[in-house]
């Protein structure tokens, strides 16, 4: 969106099906969402980021990682190691060694 605001919940409404319609065609193995509005829409959750990193999600049965996004890196240099953390976690589930229950 413009100027860097969040999406209107009417613009989510719009995107969601074709986002739900791409995850349902790829059946990825795991979803990494970047940043607090990304996890917030698919968790249908409004939680601050702090709370939904670091934990495993699902969505519609497959798991979900919510951190940090690009741009938010760029803005705060100290999102960097925890955003490294996140993706060698991501890394371990990937490699099939870390179990996701």
């Amino acid at each position: 969106p413009p100027n860097n605001r969040d999406p209107l919940p009417s613009e989510v409404d719009q995107c969601e099906p074709y986002l739900q319609h791409q995850i349902s065609l790829i059946k990825p193995q795991l979803i990494v969402a970047l940043g607090r509005v990304a996890g917030k829409t698919l968790l249908k959750q409004d939680l601050p980021l702090k709370a939904m990193r670091g934990k495993m999600y699902h969505y519609e049965e497959i798991p979900l990682i919510v951190t940090y996004h690009p741009a938010a890196l760029l803005r705060n240099s100290g999102f960097k190691v925890p955003t490294w953390k996140d993706f060698q976690w991501i890394q371990s589930i990937l490699d099939g060694k870390t179990n996701i229950g």
